[in-house]
């Protein structure tokens, strides 16, 4: 693995709010991702979570918006809880590290993963940010999108606001069929271009859960399949927002709680500073 940051890279990211990083993954290493990732996704049966109480707010709830999200990309979150294969990948403390480098912490645990197919002809991912969606509030929260093949202009990649990270705020919208609804909330990007993470498959870009960003529509009669996990530093407490959380689990939580239970948020990189 490729997971080696240059001083420049971290620069980069840190003003951007987003790196785009070749090769990450040599040519046999994707075809391991490629395996696990699979097997992981036909063992889910197209269940979005492992448990279905969980659920995620940045959805546009509407009624003409459900069709449309459905044909954006097929979903599958927390692949790692139901498949050991996955968990090895996305837990890998070299990936932590790189996480670790470029937002600036000590120690980082997974948020979640998320398995992103944009199948043939799949409508765009609205711009939207990350990290207002979740249940802890942190500026240095940061994601790995892997891409499992060729993600192009053509067939959905992401694209970046640069800087867009020091702009933000907690206030975001809904992914749903207004592409730029972001611009309602953050007007200035509406007239500021935006950067094409177009990568060859096994690379990875890195951005801040702060960043705007979206994903173009896919074009093609071929898939564009990603992998992806999100991470926060070591410490982060609940804010009350039950995201990706059970029912169970957000009963069992207080306001301030730690997000430290392995079986949910496993450290991938440093040391539990609780403990």
């Amino acid at each position: 693995m490729n997971h080696e940051l240059s001083p420049e890279q971290i620069e980069q990211y840190r003003r951007d709010g987003f790196i785009v990083v070749p090769d990450l993954l040599d040519a046999d290493e994707l075809e391991h991702w490629r395996s696990v990732v699979a097997h992981a996704v036909e063992n889910r049966h197209g269940e979005r979570f492992a448990n279905q109480t969980a659920l995620t707010d940045e959805i546009d709830q509407s009624e003409d918006a459900g069709d449309f999200y459905d044909q954006v990309f097929d979903q599958l979150v927390n692949l790692w809880q139901t498949d050991d294969d996955l968990e090895a990948l996305i837990t890998d403390p070299r990936i932590g590290e790189m996480a670790a480098r470029l937002s600036g912490n000590d120690a980082m645990r997974l948020w979640h993963d998320q398995a992103l197919i944009k199948r043939p002809y799949a409508n765009p991912t609205a711009f939207h940010l990350d990290a207002p969606y979740w249940s802890f509030t942190s500026h240095d929260a940061i994601s790995i999108w892997i891409a499992l093949d060729d993600a192009t202009e053509a067939n959905g990649c992401l694209y970046f606001f640069p800087g867009s990270h020091q702009e933000t705020t907690t206030e975001n919208v809904n992914i749903g069929k207004n592409v730029g609804a972001i611009f309602e909330v953050y007007p200035q990007f509406r007239s500021r271009p935006a950067a094409s993470g177009a990568m060859r498959a096994g690379s990875c870009s890195f951005h801040s859960g702060m960043t705007i960003h979206g994903a173009g529509a896919n074009m093609t009669a071929g898939l564009r399949r990603a992998m992806t996990a999100a991470f926060m530093p070591d410490g982060c407490t609940f804010n009350g927002q039950q995201n990706i959380l059970s029912d169970e689990q957000v009963a069992r939580l207080t306001v301030g709680d730690r997000l430290d239970d392995p079986a949910q948020n496993p450290l991938v990189y440093g040391s539990d500073t609780s403990a």
